[in-house]
């Protein structure tokens, strides 16, 4: 059957495929060895996904410029008077999108026009009966497509509480937050977790007055304690954090937005949503062919990627509860290797997934927390060390930033790792590769070279701290 890409937004007339991929984030990473499939690929949204157009790239982004903006606060502490004069929020969000919105573009216009084995049609999937002759029945905004393989790679969308108002007044999510036309003069957000927290740290460096509320008594509740408390003490002194709270009700007078939250009444510009993601599963109606959900509606999948369903597998935010694009990734390499492997499945190992939180501090985290190690009874140790108990920590000035390392007494493996400061998403790669691999922390503390005066110490002498333990 020959395909032919998409024109004018319509796709051909062609309705049987091998495979069809719903979601064209980590679902468009087709490797080579499926060339040989006619394929469909479905997006309701943007191509590329999330990650790539309002998500992690774009995002980082932001923070490079608030990072340099923090930091020029912080130069005095090591006898640098730096002044940032201003910000222009319109150059640096057209100097991202200026970037990211071509490569997007380029990536539809790819699979559409380029791609003989594959047919681009945009809109939503929904699965509509049963399968059938070993045929998978979707619905794509009126038009039928079947195949014998599905892979739903939906992602996730912003959650929106229940707060009186809030959809009234109008706000803002992480999906067009940074394509605002400009800065707010006063940004309210609703969250502590990690958007919350790069959110804060790039609205509040580019110049924006941030008020922060959080339902807990700290930011980032899902982390280690240790981290999660030093996190939101270093946070603080930068935005007006109200915790213990959510706002209970929000109006809007005229361009000002009015926030109900214990009692007070703050006024923002704008109001920045970030209490979390659900997964798209609720738009495939999945019902209708048995999968398998979990309460919170995320779908089902074995360590290979497959659904209860045969020939229906699931990946990324839709399928874990993770929600990082690295993980997508992961799960996709293997779900496209056992679709063209079925004799020789491969499984996605979720074993060790490291984390990052790029705010100010950075934060990185794998594997348990302590109080994960406490709940599981797990006999263990913890070694610490404090940026500033370094050379290179002393060169930074820096008083916040430390590491955390948590080890199995019995076996001498690392259990996890958190760390806050400078290069945190970089420090943690050797714990990570350590966990993956089965090394234990004495072997990564005692027989590993560490770049002396490098920041990479703070990680040394954190695993030192707790070896001498076991």
């Amino acid at each position: 059957m020959a395909l032919v890409g998409l024109t004018d937004g319509m796709a051909t007339d062609d309705t049987s495929f091998d495979l069809i991929i719903i979601g064209s984030g980590s679902g468009n990473h087709i490797p080579s060895d499926l060339d040989h499939l006619s394929i469909a690929i479905v997006e309701r949204d943007v191509f590329g996904g999330t990650c790539l157009n309002k998500g992690c790239i774009p995002s980082k982004m932001f923070v490079l410029p608030a990072d340099r903006v923090a930091e020029a606060a912080e130069a005095a502490a090591i006898g640098v008077d730096i002044r940032v004069d201003s910000t222009d929020w319109a150059s640096i969000r057209d100097r991202i999108f200026g970037r990211i919105d071509p490569i997007a573009a380029g990536g539809r216009e790819y699979r559409a026009e380029r791609c003989p084995n594959i047919t681009l049609l945009e809109g939503t999937a929904r699965f509509v009966h049963p399968i059938n002759d070993g045929q998978h029945l979707l619905d794509v905004d009126g038009r039928r497509i079947s195949a014998p393989q599905v892979l739903i790679a939906t992602g996730s969308r912003p959650v929106i509480p229940p707060i009186t108002g809030l959809v009234e007044t109008g706000f803002q999510t992480s999906d067009g937050i940074m394509r605002l036309d400009a800065l707010p003069p006063r940004l309210g957000i609703i969250g502590g977790g990690y958007i919350a927290a790069e959110m804060g740290h790039v609205f509040a460096g580019l110049g924006s007055r941030v008020t922060l509320f959080n339902r807990s008594d700290v930011l980032l509740g899902r982390h280690d304690r240790e981290i999660a408390e030093r996190f939101t003490a270093a946070f603080g002194r930068r935005i007006d954090l109200r915790l213990d709270h959510l706002p209970t009700r929000v109006e809007r007078r005229g361009d000002v937005i009015l926030v109900h939250c214990a009692g007070d009444v703050v006024e923002v510009d704008e109001l920045l949503v970030a209490t979390g993601r659900e997964p798209n599963s609720d738009l495939l109606d999945c019902d209708v062919v048995d999968i398998e959900m979990h309460h919170h509606g995320t779908i089902k999948v074995d360590e290979h990627q497959r659904t209860s369903v045969p020939g229906i597998w699931a990946i990324g935010d839709v399928a874990n509860d993770i929600h990082l694009k690295h993980v997508a990734n992961r799960e996709a390499e293997v779900a496209f290797w056992n679709i063209a492997h079925p004799d020789d499945l491969r499984s996605t190992d979720h074993s060790a997934i490291p984390a990052a939180v790029f705010s100010h501090p950075q934060v990185a985290t794998v594997g348990m927390t302590e109080q994960n190690a406490l709940d599981a009874g797990i006999d263990h140790v913890i070694g610490r060390r404090d940026y500033a108990g370094t050379a290179y920590g002393w060169a930074l000035a820096d008083e916040t930033g430390f590491a955390k390392v948590i080890v199995d007494r019995r076996s001498g493996l690392i259990l996890g790792a958190h760390i806050m400061g400078p290069q945190a998403a970089s420090l943690i790669q050797p714990i990570v590769q350590a966990m993956q691999f089965g090394e234990t922390a004495q072997r990564v503390a005692r027989e590993v070279y560490y770049i002396h005066p490098a920041l990479t110490e703070v990680v040394e002498n954190a695993l030192l701290e707790a070896v001498e333990q076991l």
